[in-house]
């Protein structure tokens, strides 16, 4: 500790090792996202300083997002800046898209998010070090509940979450107030860079931060403390409404799929939670109140397996005996042919091929004739065995508990124009490979 008690430097520095210790592996790399502003140089500096004593394998990831003129000076700053810590850097570069009715603000956050992400798994670290602090967290509040979100929106941000992809997202600074940042940063007569679009009340954040903050701080005196707070005991409502919707799955869940019948057992809200719940399970955002009420209604009043068709964050829901599953959107028409690589790319998966001997498709057929993969249209028909009739395939795919989605999409493997086998179902016996004679096996792997 420095003489005259705890400064800045220390309490900063303590805090970091208290959260490096609560949330990251011991000895497990980090990277921190470094933009060079001042809060990411700080925990760059806070980080690098505590590193050695906790055996902390230590990287940046700088995203180059080229939406300012000084984009490339920032980098410049960064490879400076880690040169002289002795911290690997990498450099990621995206392009933001500028559509129409879209948010330049968030599409360049799920830009930089995505490729802060690709960096460290590419990279083979887990964790990715933020530094938001308590600022960002009431400014996240409030953003939220201008959206009219619920408890999980208004927890705002944690200090530490596991993502889909398995990148840990790791915020040491979340209870480090602003002037605490800035009186280290002069401490330590750190140089860092500013972002100019910082000051531009035209995105929401900037002006709930120039505008709104302080209106707040007059009022409340110390509005981000408050806030944060707030954001807190929603955290521990989320988790007790997670906790509920846990309990109302128990027995209804099985493996990524939920019985249908459970939602319409429960009162109207615990339905919602828990559609949200396994919804969020699965790595997807939650629908509005009103589009998630039209969902629970939906699945939960249709007959049998009648056909059902939620589409949701680029997924869809749908209803195959009795149980909610979540699926990808049907793949694009594909008619590809095959010239002998040993696999195949399809629009939602791979179709690889094997060569045996007695099984799989006559390999002297092929040569009469081109191999092509297709989609279903319709009206084929299927022999399995020389003994077994023809049968529709769509009986055939039915009878394999094939949901009506998988259906769509299964590869077909057509010897000129006639239908010689089914990925993950068989082969015609007419084009069956007879004993001991070569044949091409056929093996589908579904895209996740």
């Amino acid at each position: 500790m420095r003489p005259g008690g705890a400064g800045p430097v220390d309490r900063i520095r303590e805090a970091v090792a208290r959260s490096l210790a609560a949330h990251v592996p011991a000895g497990g790399p980090v990277a921190i996202a470094l933009s060079g502003g001042r809060d990411s140089v700080v925990l760059l500096d806070a980080l690098a300083a505590i590193a050695p004593r906790h055996g902390l394998a230590l990287s940046a990831i700088h995203v180059h997002h080229g939406l300012s003129p000084h984009a490339g000076e920032w980098q410049a700053f960064c490879e400076t800046l880690c040169a002289s810590r002795g911290v690997a850097l990498t450099v990621q570069s995206v392009r933001v898209s500028r559509a129409p009715q879209t948010s330049l603000e968030g599409e360049a956050r799920r830009e930089r998010y995505a490729a802060l992400a690709e960096a460290a798994l590419a990279a083979c670290v887990r964790v990715v070090a933020i530094a938001h602090h308590r600022e960002d967290q009431a400014e996240t509040l409030l953003l939220q509940l201008l959206r009219g979100a619920g408890p999980h929106g208004l927890a705002a941000m944690t200090m530490a979450r596991d993502d889909p992809r398995g990148v840990v997202w790791w915020r040491p600074l979340l209870d480090i107030a602003r002037a605490e940042i800035d009186a280290y940063a002069a401490a330590e007569r750190l140089r860092f860079v500013d972002d100019e679009s910082n000051a531009q009340t035209r995105h929401l954040r900037n002006a709930v931060r120039h505008d709104v903050m302080p209106v707040l701080a007059s009022i409340a005196g110390n509005p981000s403390a408050t806030l944060a707070r707030a954001a807190a005991h929603q955290a521990e409502a989320a988790h007790l409404a997670d906790d509920l919707a846990a309990i109302d799955a128990q027995g209804a869940q099985e493996g990524t799929t939920l019985a249908r019948d459970v939602l319409s057992r429960l009162p109207p809200h615990r339905a919602r939670n828990l559609l949200r719940w396994f919804l969020r399970q699965r790595g997807l955002p939650a629908p509005s109140a009103a589009r998630l009420a039209a969902m629970v209604t939906q699945l939960s009043a249709a007959r049998g397996d009648a056909r059902v068709r939620l589409v949701h964050a680029g997924v869809e829901l749908g209803l195959y005996r009795g149980r909610i599953c979540v699926h990808g959107a049907p793949p694009p028409a594909f008619d590809l042919a095959w010239r002998g690589e040993p696999e195949l790319a399809l629009p939602h998966g791979t179709l690889a091929f094997g060569r045996t001997a007695g099984a799989g498709i006559d390999e002297r057929r092929v040569s009469d004739a081109p191999l092509r993969v297709r989609p279903r249209r319709g009206g084929e028909q299927l022999q399995l065995a020389p003994n077994r009739p023809r049968r529709a395939l769509k009986s055939i795919l039915q009878d394999a508990g094939m949901p009506p989605w998988e259906r769509v999409g299964v590869p077909l493997i057509y010897v000129g124009e006639s239908l010689a086998a089914v990925a993950g179902i068989g082969v015609d016996a007419a084009f069956a490979a007879p004993a001991g004679m070569p044949g091409i096996t056929l093996d589908w792997r579904p895209a996740q």
